[in-house]
């Protein structure tokens, strides 16, 4: 439990790191929609970035020096990216659904949090191109190794999954003989498997390994769940965003082409599975 809660996260906390101010975003302006957002960002000086740091090893809090910071392979890959665009970052962290909607707002310039750009989110913001391909695997209680051998053996139990998550469609579509249980923040749903209160939880492979690393009494079940290109994880943008997700695109591909994408990720692979020691 100690290992677990080195994890926990202040539900609908938000910190800011890197910003030059700490005032609230208030939506985008009338100035910002006719000089273009990457202009807008850029005279601004600050990349306004939503996430749900509940994600090992792409976004999790760990502490630096003393101080409580979001860390994860976004936050390397937004780094990067408010490099190139020379501008500092600041972070908003809060619960997914809640991220989105702000996003949606104009609240936030982008989000990352593993943000699979579906048909259905695509009718209320832009997209960059994909990043990250990940799979998915469900995560169970050890004791239960045997018992929940495939989506069968899970008829007429609870399957957990994040609420707003693309793992939420997953579990309504592939695991139809289950009961569904969506939570706004991963942590939870991992106490829930931990006391029982759920059967199995579906998470994307790496954020999977990284909870069971932390958490001895879990595992990974041998369950096939079918992946899709549509779960791929891309940048999160509002609406009227072209100019900034050209741009975005072009660094993105630049990153890959670098192999700088994948380096963030074994990097905080290794980070987040050390920390959880």
């Amino acid at each position: 439990m100690k290992k677990f809660i080195k994890w926990s996260v202040i539900l609908g906390g938000v910190f800011l790191l890197g910003a030059c101010g700490s005032g609230a975003a208030t939506g985008t302006s009338s100035s910002q929609k006719s000089e273009g957002k990457l202009a807008a960002i850029k005279k601004a000086g600050v990349l306004k970035v939503g996430t749900s740091a509940d994600f090992p090893p792409f976004e999790f809090h760990t502490m630096v020096d003393g101080k409580d910071t979001i860390v994860g392979a976004d936050v390397d890959m937004v780094n990067a990216i408010a490099e190139e665009l020379g501008v500092k970052v600041q972070w908003s962290d809060t619960e997914f659904d809640p991220m989105l909607a702000s996003l949606q707002q104009g609240n936030l310039d982008m989000g990352v949090s593993g943000i699979s750009a579906t048909e259905e989110r695509k009718q209320n913001m832009l997209f960059t191109d994909n990043y990250y391909a990940p799979k998915q695997n469900v995560v169970v209680k050890k004791d239960n190794l045997d018992k929940y051998t495939d989506i069968a053996s899970l008829a007429g139990k609870k399957v957990g999954a994040q609420k707003g998550s693309i793992q939420e469609g997953i579990v309504k579509d592939q695991f139809t003989d289950s009961q569904l249980v969506s939570v706004g923040k991963i942590p939870s749903l991992v106490v829930e498997v931990k006391q029982g209160s759920i059967d199995a939880l579906v998470l994307e492979d790496k954020i999977a390994e990284s909870y069971v690393a932390q958490n001895g009494d879990l595992a990974l079940a041998d369950i096939e769940v079918t992946s899709s290109d549509d779960e791929s994880y891309a940048i999160a943008l509002p609406k009227g965003s072209e100019d900034l997700q050209a741009e975005l695109n072009k660094i993105l591909a630049k990153l890959t082409e670098e192999g700088k994408i994948d380096e963030f990720v074994e990097k905080n692979t290794a980070l987040a599975n050390e920390q959880a020691k």
